[in-house]
């Protein structure tokens, strides 16, 4: 059987190769393309794909907020993510969201091929560091006084919103990139049960922080 898949990701040229290189393998065809998450969500609806491979940082819809439309409207499509990061907030936050696997874009096209095959049958596939940094976190004992199962640097980064300071200012204490931050920052937000700073800062204060 054929395994139908459709290609996300806001960099055309990147797209546009994956798919033609994607489309040369046997028992794999491209069926589509699409450049963000809003485009992706409307073209899993006409073209029922097997796998989506998704990218997770597009405008308009990124690929988180994708998969959580698609995994819900279209259960019998598997996610994959394919991204340049591989911080822990994208791997939790992509998982939460119902990917099933989770790739760097370095990989292999045959490390691509398979993991599109596992999840098509219902495996869970993470690669590079991935995998053991899932381990490691599913093992690691809670942490007396922790919140809401943030991990540790979550943990930190509420401690600085709770200090007022801006996502820049994080960004530059801890030595990491704005967008880092904002995964973060999202992340919080979503294990907290907030939407804005206030109420997560208003969580952090209660919890002692």
């Amino acid at each position: 059987m054929t395994l139908r898949v459709l290609v996300v990701d806001d960099h055309p040229l990147f797209r546009e190769g994956l798919a033609a290189l994607l489309h040369d393998l046997p028992m794999i065809e491209a069926v589509g393309q699409a450049a963000n998450g809003r485009e992706a969500v409307g073209k899993v609806a006409a073209l029922a794909p097997d796998v989506v491979l998704m990218d997770l940082h597009m405008p308009e819809m990124d690929g988180v907020e994708a998969t959580r439309h698609i995994v819900a409207d279209h259960p019998r499509t598997a996610v994959l993510v394919l991204s340049m990061l591989e911080d822990d907030a994208s791997i939790f936050e992509a998982m939460r969201a119902g990917a099933r696997g989770f790739l760097l874009k370095e990989a292999t096209l045959d490390d691509i091929a398979r993991a599109l095959e596992a999840v098509a049958g219902g495996q869970a596939i993470f690669g590079g560091a991935a995998a053991g940094r899932i381990l490691a976190s599913l093992a690691a004992p809670a942490r007396p006084g922790g919140v809401a199962g943030l991990t540790e640097r979550e943990e930190e980064v509420l401690r600085l919103l709770a200090q007022g300071l801006t996502n820049a200012a994080i960004a530059e204490r801890l030595s990491v990139s704005d967008k880092t931050v904002r995964n973060h920052v999202s992340n919080i937000f979503n294990k907290l049960g907030v939407s804005d700073r206030a109420a997560a800062v208003a969580r952090a204060r209660d919890s002692g922080y």
